[in-house]
């Protein structure tokens, strides 16, 4: 599923008052992490993930990865948070149409 910027948008303003989900540890990106994303996706549709890393090509890499690994679609990334959807079965989040 691709996101229009009409979507993206609507996202991003209810994203605003989240509070990052998971944070990654010092052991960075493992199985359990992504198992706790692939869960916070299934209950919320729409979370944060903080990836406190000062290597930005590392950062990237591990964020492209959680997209990857959770097919989930990326909302927007600010600084080291990254805000990421994937409807689940119970369709909380209703999207405007793009």
């Amino acid at each position: 599923m691709s996101l229009t910027n009409k979507q993206k948008q609507f996202l991003k303003a209810k994203a605003h008052e989240l509070k990052p989900v998971v944070l990654l540890g010092g052991n960075g990106l493992t199985e359990g992490v992504v198992a706790e994303i692939d869960n916070a996706l299934s209950f919320h549709e729409l979370i944060k993930v903080k990836v406190p890393t000062e290597d930005r090509e590392q950062k990237v890499l591990i964020m492209d990865a959680i997209i990857r690994e959770t097919k989930a679609d990326k909302v927007q990334v600010i600084g080291k948070t990254l805000v990421l959807f994937r409807p689940s079965d119970d369709k909380k989040i209703v999207l405007p149409r793009g």
